[in-house]
């Protein structure tokens, strides 16, 4: 007997329209495969922080904090409201894939924060 699992579907990753550039987003990108070290090595990980520096000075996205774990990482961003969150990550994981050889998971996890007690939490 064949064992499948549900297709994921695709998350909206919309800003709600009352959320503005200030509003800050708790994200977190996979690695694939899951248990494999891709980003916990020193030339992998000063790529990356590379990458999310150039598009933080380019005002693209606002990076408050960034984490990297063997296999994903989280961070806590804001983005332009002129921005789209969903294109802005997509973007960024393919040049970070290019440039760290990275292999990331379809897709991504955003939460926005709503009060000060879950930007401590994070």
């Amino acid at each position: 007997m064949e064992n499948t699992l549900p297709k994921r579907r695709k998350l909206p990753h919309d800003r709600p329209p009352w959320a503005g550039d200030e509003a800050i987003y708790f994200i977190t990108l996979c690695c694939d495969p899951r248990g494999r070290n891709q980003l916990c090595e020193a030339p992998v990980a000063w790529r990356l922080f590379e990458t999310i520096e150039f598009r933080h000075a380019r005002g693209e996205m606002y990076v408050h904090l960034c984490v990297l774990m063997p296999d994903h990482l989280h961070g806590l961003m804001s983005f332009p409201s002129h921005v789209s969150m969903r294109k802005l990550i997509a973007d960024w994981k393919e040049s970070a894939s290019r440039r760290a050889h990275v292999v990331w998971q379809r897709d991504f996890f955003d939460h926005r924060l709503r009060h000060a007690d879950s930007y401590t939490e994070k």
